[in-house]
């Protein structure tokens, strides 16, 4: 596995399989991790189609597997990052880390995506996403 980050909060490794592994430490790190499992499985259910897919956990380690959303992106302006972020709440989803450092970019996808969820909060009433003959704004490269 390759290391990726590995801060005072979390520890992530990229298998050599794609898969993302990030390991939650530090200062209330169960509640952190509880928190993105349960936005991950939220954005699933309402068919999120810009964010990782949860593979598996395991609460006792604080693990999580997710697929790979892409290479973090180096630059993007403003308007674009504030955008990107507005398009989550579509979904119920607050993202509450709203910098470039959570912003990807999926070659497969085609388009930006959005990582790290452990501080995203789910909305009371949530607009209805897009239906899939909606198609979804493209963020431009």
């Amino acid at each position: 596995m390759n290391q990726v980050k590995d801060t005072a909060r979390a520890t992530v490794r990229l298998g050599y399989d794609g898969r993302v592994h990030k390991t939650f430490r530090g200062p209330m790190a169960s509640e952190r991790f509880a928190n993105e499992v349960k936005v991950l499985q939220h954005l699933e259910q309402r068919g999120c189609p810009f964010v990782p897919k949860l593979l598996g956990s395991d609460p006792e380690k604080l693990l999580m597997i997710t697929t790979n959303c892409g290479s973090r992106v180096e630059r993007m302006d403003d308007t674009r990052v504030a955008a990107l972020f507005a398009e989550l709440t579509a979904y119920g989803v607050r993202h509450d880390d709203a910098y470039l450092r959570n912003i990807t970019y999926s070659p497969q996808l085609g388009r930006f995506c959005l990582i790290d969820f452990e501080f995203a909060t789910l909305l009371d009433d949530p607009i209805p996403p897009p239906s899939a003959e909606t198609p979804v704004p493209d963020m431009g490269t």
